[in-house]
């Protein structure tokens, strides 16, 4: 190998160093997130993503530039989490495009796997957006092509070292391109991340010493995670489910009528309204008595009533049999049901009401821990169903639900662009068995449109952000865009909060309380919002969340 070209083992170090500097400066990208929020997880989400493939590369024997290539871009897609970790695994991915058919690596081959790189992951963003970790990719990628239009035979460490130099100055040009940057004083957090790669890359490549070692070995399949209530918190034994066939006038004032009945004899209470047919799911100690008011407004049909204690008995002691058994001939396949749902979940309470609406799949993440593509996988794997419909409740998930989407070929996947969890609820609730998958795509993804949701937490340091000065310690209320209210008191910054989120067309405001409100608290400030809108039905739920006080939505 001459000094102007990389041959696989080296191209393997140099992705490995890559690896292992962006490690070691995650916890410095998570800080530089935009929003003072305590799970800025940029960092973290870059960093797992290219440890899956780096644990793929260590276990890599013989190493060539074509098992490299495919190391590196299968395992950074599936181990991908988070926007920032998609666009860093499409960029592997284009990369290695261009290098898995070369012996060695030159400037021309350098050149035009960075051209590639950049060129495969704008593709992969639905709108690309200028002052990002894609812009500084850009950069980078332009500087090689062009040191290559200048001189053709111009050293492969002054090109390395030129995309390093040009990957910063686009960097700290970053907060000029997007105003939200400049206004909290720091440049893109996914940028920073790139740049980390590229520098412990070339620090290989110069022969600086660095460990290698990467814990874990070959990659394993993240853990997803289903939970389920402990019968001590089943306070209503029968989930009871129908719907209404009316053949009455049925007002607004009745459907409110209906609710506060349901709200006296049970919980989990869901009453969809729609033309001549009322959907209506409640937990309750007595199914009669909600059928008895039902049929008071017509006909029922889709009648459906589970002893929910019985089932977490049956649950427990299939449990303790499938781990008593011994391995056994397969069962015969079990034919495919029409549809199914996976959701990504955060918070016991949230669990449980995705659950109870016909969620067959709950993966457990969210804000603090973004699920990876291989995540997502896994649960598809696992529900037996031709369409699957993928909720992920987070705009920092989105990416990886498509990248699954499009690695699975078996079933048909609709990802519903679900930005927060009551916006899940919602599409959920809007599902109508006797439609289209493309059809209640539609209706789902419309009726989500109409969710506005706040977010309460605290702030992890001070910044100046959406023209609002922000302490450590204060409390926030952050919404769909943007932060709406600051203050040191929750209950303040909650009706600050809603008074930002309600107009007009508001008809619901719900409540979801996190682990850290006790549930007299919360019903404090249940009431203060009844109160103050008086024209709106107001609910109450445990979501169990963590790190956020309350999310409250209004629709």
């Amino acid at each position: 190998m001459s000094k102007n070209t990389i041959d696989a083992s080296l191209c393997a170090k140099m992705f490995l160093a890559g690896a292992k500097n962006l490690e070691s400066k995650k916890e410095w990208i998570n800080e530089l997130n935009v929003f003072p929020v305590p799970d800025g997880d940029t960092g973290t989400n870059m960093t797992l993503t290219i440890m899956a493939a780096a644990k793929e590369v260590v276990s890599l024997e013989p190493v060539t530039m074509e098992t490299l290539a495919k190391a590196v871009s299968s395992g950074s897609l599936r181990g991908a989490r988070g926007n920032s970790g998609v666009i860093l695994s499409q960029l592997l991915r284009g990369f290695t495009k261009v290098i898995r058919d070369e012996k060695e690596i030159d400037t021309a081959v350098l050149a035009a796997a960075l051209q590639k790189a950049v060129e495969t992951a704008y593709k992969a963003v639905m709108k690309p957006k200028e002052g990002t970790i894609l812009t500084v990719a850009r950069g980078g990628a332009e500087r090689a092509l062009e040191l290559l239009e200048e001189n053709p035979d111009v050293e492969l460490s002054k090109m390395m070292d030129e995309v390093i130099k040009r990957s910063e100055e686009v960097l700290n040009q970053t907060p000029e391109m997007l105003p939200v940057l400049k206004e909290a004083g720091v440049v893109d957090s996914g940028g920073q991340g790139l740049l980390q790669v590229l520098k412990g890359a070339v620090d290989a490549f110069y022969g600086k010493e660095v460990d290698y070692s990467i814990e874990g070995g070959k990659s394993e399949p993240s853990e997803t995670k289903s939970s389920s209530l402990p019968e001590a918190d089943i306070k209503f034994g029968y989930c009871t489910e129908f719907i209404i066939m009316l053949e009455k006038e049925y007002t607004e004032e009745t459907e409110l009528s209906f609710k506060a009945y349901l709200e006296s004899i049970g919980d989990s209470i869901v009453v969809v309204s729609d033309d001549d047919i009322v959907k209506v799911h409640v937990h309750t100690n007595d199914p009669g008595l909600a059928i008895q008011r039902a049929l008071t407004y017509g006909s029922l049909t889709r009648m459906k009533i589970d002893n929910m204690r019985e089932e977490h008995h049956e649950k427990i002691r299939k449990e303790a049999e499938k781990q008593a058994a011994a391995p056994k001939a397969e069962k015969a396949p079990v034919e495919m049901k029409e549809t199914g749902f996976i959701s990504v979940s955060i918070g016991e309470g949230i669990g449980e009401i995705f659950r109870d609406l016909g969620v067959d799949y709950l993966i457990e993440g969210g804000q603090t821990m973004n699920p990876s593509t291989e995540d997502m996988l896994n649960a598809i794997e696992k529900v037996n169903a031709k369409n699957i419909f993928i909720l992920p409740n987070n705009k920092n998930i989105i990416l990886a639900a498509n990248q699954a989407r499009d690695l699975t070929e078996d079933k048909n996947i609709i990802v519903i662009p679900t930005k927060t969890v009551p916006q899940g609820i919602t599409a959920v609730i809007n599902f109508v068995p006797e439609k289209t998958p493309e059809e209640n795509a539609a209706v789902m993804t419309e009726e989500v449109s109409r969710v506005k949701t706040g977010q309460l937490t605290y702030a992890v340091r001070d910044t100046h952000i959406d023209d609002k000065t922000i302490h450590a310690g204060d409390i926030m209320g952050v919404g769909d865009h943007a932060i709406l209210a600051v203050g040191k008191e929750i209950n303040d910054v909650a009706l600050e909060t809603v008074e930002q989120m309600v107009d007009d067309e508001t008809e619901l405001i719900s409540i979801y309380y996190g682990e850290d409100i006790k549930e007299e608290e919360a019903e404090v400030l249940r009431e203060l919002i009844e109160e103050k809108y008086g024209d709106c039905d107001v609910e109450l739920n445990f979501g169990g969340q963590p790190i956020y006080y309350y999310i409250i939505s209004a629709e």
